[in-house]
């Protein structure tokens, strides 16, 4: 990583309040920090708006990149969302959208400052990359262009909510654990000043677990569809740079973006990454250029002389290919090489089709198939990615095809499977895995289809017991080379905790190869991750190594407390019971030059005995503390949040302990039982 230290611009940063109307008359003040550069002269400005507070948790990143991006001449604003951090208001909810109206009024007020031209753009990642583009589809006049990484434009079913119809079990949880926690957090005292305690009780007050109303909408309703982009991609006016990765949940949006919106206003790019911005290496790489690559984005849509036509110029889509790799839980750098397409889809991209073969099989999985499946959003800890997939494999109705000559798969691929089910609910897994010669199973992508979601996502319609249907569905995209002497593995389970909640009442299927496939999407052989030539569109793509402005100084204090591992599996044979644990990101102390001390430890637990989907239980413990010695201001907030299931419901159980030195200022918990209505 290079740390650059000189610009063409010096810069200056400032604290401020940026007013958004708050429905009754008056205003709400968003806390925001501008980094600008020093010239007399107006600037276009950046804007990147989140819910994680600036503050603390952000600090270190934003220390990185915005500061980086006023000393190449831009107003550099990052704000904090309304009821977060140290802005007025109470906190919503995530969705439909992320305070979009608030963040269009901030974007309105940024090209009103004597210090900007009036050309705005957005960018973020995650959270913040899903608010940049639903701004962008709000289309206010002054948002020129956005650069959104590993977002969602389907918060349905491409967020973590849902998976095909089916709950995402630890995708939801764990969001919602983690929401419910952070969102309890105070206003910091040498920000907010003496108001931050009445701020801080406020919000408790209002706070209520957003896996309520996950759970309350569980097919893709008006809810989701509000804050869907993909309802409406006409509706995007602003330029859009849509960057994921290969393994961060929401790679597909890139996909979508580069299909739908207008091919002379939109690129895409798909590296290797977890989700992250793709400069920050984490694994797998290679990391790029990402602020470079940015800096011509902006410099081509904000700013009146160009500086870099050939922004447009390239291709359509970038992305890595990647080639053959042993099954690993990490990988510092993965093998492959960057594609670029003109088009998506792309014509160098046919769908062939691959035939089952063989006898019916009675697909019945133990409901602690998926144990492997990884981090569902991987963030480059050395447990994230899926080991070897043999025992997943095992539990599977599996069909291979032999590779006789490299082939290059680039795209969603989709199965078409038939299936009799003799009850009216069930759930399908499918999972592709490229099978090295000495047996080693490397899953590279899988899909989800709750079966009662066959028609739609939209409804639910119950299987007529005992018939059989045709169901297709697609898995999420990838790109990857298949060697000469490999196998491709198409793997299909009836089960995969705890990345979907079982269905209580399924009992399996019986599937027929007659009439079922799987199709990948292969790009015709002009290059290859093993070594052949590539073509003129794929020498094209080039990244410059990464670079970052000054780090901010944080310090991680030394602990002799050994580390929790990862990712832990514990059996209990005798009782059949299996517990995954998971640690999140971000754990332990840091301490912030401002003197600072911030604390964060957390473990996620999943249970499920292997014979009874009605054991599921999910369950996360937080422990945030946030001090400042200098100010005697000590807080601590503890959280609990628990999702079981019975026959025919949900049942939810949240508790938040605030405390302020000894003193506990909120206690509150949250018991609530949903209808299981839907996946």
């Amino acid at each position: 990583m290079k740390i650059r230290t000189a610009y063409p611009y010096e810069t200056r940063h400032e604290d401020l309040r940026i007013p958004v109307p708050d429905g009754a008359g008056g205003s709400t003040l968003l806390y925001a920090r501008v980094w600008r550069p020093v010239t007399d002269a107006p600037v276009p400005a950046l804007l990147e708006y989140l819910p994680h507070r600036l503050s603390d948790r952000t600090a270190p990143r934003d220390a990185q990149r915005h500061p980086w991006y006023a000393g190449h001449g831009y107003a550099s604003v990052r704000v904090d969302a309304r009821g977060h951090g140290n802005s007025e208001g109470l906190p919503g909810d995530a969705c439909p959208a992320i305070g979009t109206a608030d963040a269009a009024a901030v974007v309105e007020w940024l090209a009103g400052q004597p210090w900007c031209t009036g050309r705005v753009g957005m960018f973020g990642v995650g959270s913040g990359g899903t608010a940049a583009l639903r701004i962008a589809a709000l289309a206010p006049e002054p948002l020129k262009a956005v650069v959104t990484v590993c977002s969602t434009d389907d918060p349905y079913d491409d967020d973590g909510h849902y998976l095909g119809g089916s709950v995402a079990a630890c995708a939801t949880h764990s969001s919602a654990a983690a929401m419910l926690a952070h969102t309890a957090r105070p206003p910091d005292p040498l920000f907010a000043g003496d108001d931050w305690r009445r701020m801080w009780l406020e919000r408790l007050e209002a706070m209520e677990p957003l896996v309520h109303t996950w759970l309350d909408h569980q097919t893709r309703d008006d809810y989701w569809k509000g804050g869907s982009v993909r309802e409406d991609y006409g509706a995007v006016r602003a330029a859009v740079l849509a960057v994921g990765g290969w393994h961060d949940p929401c790679r597909d949006t890139v996909l979508r973006l580069v299909e739908h919106l207008d091919p002379a206003r939109v690129r895409g790019i798909i590296g290797p990454w977890p989700r992250g911005y793709p400069d920050e290496e984490r694994p797998p790489g290679p990391a790029i250029g990402f602020l470079q690559e940015t800096l011509r984005w902006w410099d081509h849509w904000l700013r009146d002389t160009d500086t870099d036509p050939g922004v447009m110029a390239g291709p359509l889509l970038r992305s890595w290919i990647t080639g053959p790799h042993p099954p690993a839980t990490v990988y510092e750098e993965m093998p492959g090489r960057w594609a670029g397409e003109s088009a998506w889809p792309s014509p160098r991209v046919t769908h062939v089709a691959y035939p089952f073969q063989g006898p019916p099989q009675i697909v019945d999985s133990p409901q602690h198939t998926g144990l492997d499946a990884g981090r569902f959003t991987p963030c480059g800890s050395d447990a994230d990615l899926p080991p070897d997939q043999r025992d997943e494999d095992a539990k599977s109705a599996s069909f291979e095809f032999t590779v006789t000559e490299p082939l290059e798969v680039l795209g969603r691929p989709r199965v078409t499977l038939r299936l009799r089910m003799d009850v009216p609910f069930g759930q399908t897994v499918a999972r592709l895995c490229d099978v090295a010669p000495d047996g080693s199973s490397t899953l590279l992508t899988h899909g989800v289809l709750d079966l009662s979601a066959r028609a739609g996502r939209d409804r639910a319609d119950a299987w007529p017991a005992g018939s059989a249907e045709d169901v297709t569905f697609e898995l999420a995209g990838t790109g990857h080379t298949f060697a000469p002497g490999h196998r491709i593995r198409l793997a299909v389970s009836s089960a995969y905790w705890p990345w979907i909640w079982p269905r209580a009442d399924s009992a399996g299927f019986t599937l027929d190869p007659a009439g079922s496939a799987l199709e990948l999407p292969v790009r015709a052989a002009t290059g290859s991750a093993t070594g052949s030539a590539a073509t003129d569109a794929d020498e094209a793509v080039d990244f410059e190594a990464p670079e970052h402005a000054e780090p901010l100084g944080v310090v991680v204090p030394v602990t002799l407390d050994p580390p929790r591992p990862g990712r832990l599996i514990v059996r209990d044979v005798a009782e059949g019971e299996w517990r995954l644990e998971v640690v999140p990101e971000n754990g332990g102390t840091r301490v912030h030059p401002d003197g600072l001390e911030h604390t964060e430890q957390s473990v996620e637990t999943y249970t499920i005995r292997e014979n009874d989907p009605l054991s599921a239980r999910t369950r996360s413990d937080w422990r945030i503390r946030h001090h400042r010695p200098d100010l005697a201001w000590d807080v601590t907030i503890e959280t609990r949040s628990e999702i079981a299931c019975d026959t025919g419901h949900f049942l939810t159980s949240d508790e938040v302990v605030c405390r302020h030195g000894q003193e506990v200022v909120f206690h509150r918990t949250w018991e609530k039982r949903i209808p299981r209505t839907a996946g």
